[in-house]
């Protein structure tokens, strides 16, 4: 063992996957999201009960995820400094507070405050939920990331349903029950911070040694970097503004243009979603086998031809499309966050919370956006303009690949 990490060929996290501490993670991403999708999926009941105009819509949707989108990163850098394992549960306490204030929400101000509790929440919660499934991935970070990432899709995908058998029979008042969820999420966040107190006592942080190398190569392998990450961040960029056309409004297209119920119209979200939480799973192992940049490139590009064909088809095919789109355009999902860590290995929280903080931030912007876009046009314009977005993936071919990430991180004293 000692020759073999001296030649160099060992791998620079040699620890066992914890596969215990990932499923746990999860389960608490499940909930933590699904509660969060609600709030999509009941727009149809609040546009009818409320009055709401689609931009007021989408100023929710803003007011939740763009919470999260500026929270997320500062949360991430403070714990990069100083890691504080018992944010964890203290993140579900707002969104149990959040759900509260929903079930007794009266009018739009109580709706935008309970929006806003719950964003806290997430913001909290996401950046350290990457963190743990970092620590705990051993030398498998896509599939760690990938099951750590799939709970929250499988929460959203399950919000839909929710909307359907506890929303549409109780009103907004069903939002107490998702206070039983938050307050089981906080007693399993008490177990992971423990663990995650324990893995800090037993893996103190190692100190920066600085290498010989000239300062100027240091300083060009950073601007390098951060050209990359700023890619990177444009591409989870148009990847979220589609999310967000389709997960907002396309319940709304497919009311009007196929004539069906509120209700039948959330299982075409659900497709769209529970593929994507399958996509998520998957992304992450066949990242770790076929490389970070090429499943980015296969997520917005392969997904392309079918979302610009989804508007104009019929009811049947629209659903099998929206499959195959959650599915692709979802695979990334896990592995833009991994190829963010790998680009920046020393601020595991401050990368996560941008990726997946912006994800939301982004969605959020476009949420609002494009609700503006359809009271000016109409929806179905907003579908067939939107169904565009994943053409941009095409600029995933500027990105470094996995091997010159490997090489950087080599020069720059990280591996």
């Amino acid at each position: 063992m000692q020759t073999a990490v001296a030649a160099g060929i060992a791998r620079p996290d040699p620890k066992p996957t914890l596969y215990r501490i990932l499923f746990l993670v999860s389960l608490v991403h499940l909930f933590n999201d699904s509660i969060q999708a609600v709030f999509p999926a009941i727009y149809p009941i609040l546009k009818d009960s409320m009055g709401l105009s689609y931009t007021k819509i989408g100023l929710l949707t803003f007011s939740l995820n763009f919470t999260a989108s500026i929270m997320q990163p500062i949360v991430g850098a403070y714990t990069d400094s100083k890691p504080s394992p018992f944010l964890l549960p203290l993140g579900m306490v707002f969104t149990f507070a959040g759900m509260l204030t929903l079930a007794f929400a009266g009018n739009y101000t109580m709706m935008l405050l309970s929006v806003l509790l719950v964003g806290l929440g997430s913001a909290v919660f996401h950046p350290e939920g990457s963190r743990v499934s970092y620590m705990a991935a051993g030398s498998r970070r896509g599939l760690a990331q990938s099951i750590y990432q799939v709970g929250g899709n499988a929460g959203q995908a399950l919000a839909p349903l929710m909307a359907i058998f506890i929303f549409y029979r109780l009103g907004l008042s069903g939002a107490a029950w998702f206070t039983v969820v938050a307050a089981a999420a906080i007693g399993v966040q008490m177990y992971i911070a423990r663990w995650y107190r324990g893995y800090l006592a037993a893996h103190p942080p190692k100190p920066k040694t600085r290498g010989s190398r000239a300062s100027g190569l240091q300083a060009e392998r950073k601007k390098q970097i951060t050209v990359a990450l700023y890619l990177l961040v444009f591409l989870v960029f148009a990847r979220s503004w589609y999310h967000a056309a389709i997960s907002n409004y396309y319940s709304f297209y497919a009311i009007e243009n196929f004539g069906i119920s509120k209700e039948t119209a959330q299982y075409f979200i659900f497709a769209f979603l529970a593929a994507g939480a399958l996509g998520t799973l998957l992304g992450g192992p066949l990242a770790d086998r076929f490389g970070r940049r090429n499943i980015l490139a296969f997520s917005m590009l392969g997904s392309a031809p079918f979302a610009i064909l989804l508007p104009f088809v019929g009811q049947v095919w629209a659903f099998v499309l929206l499959l195959l789109i959650g599915f692709i355009v979802l695979s990334s999902f896990s592995v833009s966050v991994v190829y963010a860590q790998e680009l920046m290995p020393g601020k595991i929280g401050t990368v996560s919370g941008l990726i997946v903080g912006l994800a939301f931030g982004m969605g959020a912007l476009g949420a609002v956006a494009l609700g503006k876009l359809i009271d000016l046009t109409s929806i179905s314009f907003t579908m067939i303009a939107c169904g565009f977005l994943p053409i941009i993936g095409i600029l995933t071919m500027l990105l470094p690949s996995d091997r010159k990430i490997r090489e950087w991180n080599v020069e720059m004293g990280e591996e």
